[in-house]
């Protein structure tokens, strides 16, 4: 066969690619641009849809709960005044009540959880994601899981009849050492310390242990998962550059789940400002404020919500209800926090160096 010359070939390799100025759709101006708008498929309409009526469900369900709660707890709202934020007793009757007390009682509790359940939770979740073999990790997230299913009575009566009476050494320790800082101390109406075992009972101590242990599974769960997502070029890089394990987790682990940490924190003190059944099983109910955390004596707004409902007159449910409001608005307030904050602390924006 005789070989073609070079411009022969030349119109064969080219012969039958198609010309862009023939096939390209053309205006009246010249070639025009191809358009590549899609169209979203069936099943992507079908979740739109879904993900944006579940979006409305839920913020329509949240403002009916506000509005059923501030037209049923109007009246109270309306006697009351100001007063309703101030006033440490709770007396319908007498038309003088206030959440004073229940509510520096709910937040005491609830800073007490969040003390030792934060720990806990990135402890463990450190443990889960960073220490322990693949093998034994699953079980381990099985039983953090399962933990977070178990009912609230059963952590109440664990507290009650268990920890409570293994926890008052420890808050005697805790009061001797430690008495000359006011809110560790435990002292009469004249100042004397306490020292009797029945004067650390039912405390708001006990029952944020209680509650910390309830809310430190959930916590572990949204910190493990954040952890879990650190890049694995990062890990190896640090440990490549002869960073140790403890410097891998400082500088690439933690910096990537900060926002976790934020919003696992956020979840589980949602959590214990609403938790009822475990804190009215342990503490004892008083309606006056009392900073002194290890003393006998307590109480917290859903407590008491769960233990006048059901003797409450007419104008009692509209006080109740009043105070249910406000600790809604408080949980909405904390949750909002949250969210602003962990949007600005986005997990793996950034890693330290």
């Amino acid at each position: 066969m005789n070989a073609a010359p070079s411009g022969d070939i030349t119109e064969v390799l080219f012969a039958d690619v198609p010309d862009s100025d023939q096939t390209a759709p053309r205006g009246d101006d010249g070639p025009r641009a191809r358009s590549l708008a899609s169209r979203p498929s069936t099943a992507d309409s079908i979740f739109r849809t879904t993900a944006f009526a579940a979006g409305g469900i839920t913020v329509a369900i949240m403002l009916a709960v506000g509005f059923f709660l501030t037209l049923r707890g109007g009246d109270a709202l309306r006697v009351a005044g100001f007063s309703f934020l101030t006033t440490q007793e709770w007396s319908p009757e007498t038309r003088t009540f206030g959440i004073a007390a229940v509510l520096s009682g709910t937040v005491t509790i609830a800073l007490v959880a969040m003390f030792f359940s934060v720990p806990l939770a990135i402890g463990t979740a450190l443990l889960i994601s960073e220490v322990i073999p693949p093998r034994l990790r699953s079980l381990l997230i099985s039983l953090v899981d399962l933990m977070a299913a178990v009912p609230s009575v059963v952590y109440g009566l664990w507290g009650l009849f268990f920890l409570q009476q293994n926890v008052i050494p420890v808050a005697q320790w805790i009061s001797y050492y430690f008495g000359w800082i006011p809110v560790f101390a435990v002292t009469d109406a004249d100042g004397a310390r306490l020292t009797d075992a029945s004067q650390f009972t039912s405390s708001a101590f006990i029952a944020g242990i209680v509650v910390a242990l309830m809310v430190a599974p959930t916590q572990t769960s949204v910190m493990r998962e954040a952890f879990s997502q650190a890049p694995v070029g990062e890990r190896e890089g640090a440990l490549a550059l002869g960073s140790t394990r403890w410097g891998m987790i400082r500088t690439v682990v933690l910096p990537f789940g900060r926002g976790g940490i934020i919003g696992g924190t956020m979840l589980g003190l949602g959590r214990a400002l609403g938790e009822t059944i475990a804190v009215y099983l342990i503490i004892s109910p008083i309606f006056t404020i009392n900073w002194q955390v290890l003393k006998t004596g307590s109480n917290s707004v859903s407590a008491l919500i769960a233990l006048r409902y059901g003797e409450a007159s007419e104008f009692g449910l509209s006080a109740l209800m009043a105070a249910g409001l406000a600790l809604f608005l408080i949980t909405l307030v904390i949750n909002f926090t949250a969210s602003s904050i962990v949007a600005r602390s986005r997990s793996g924006a950034q890693s330290e160096g």
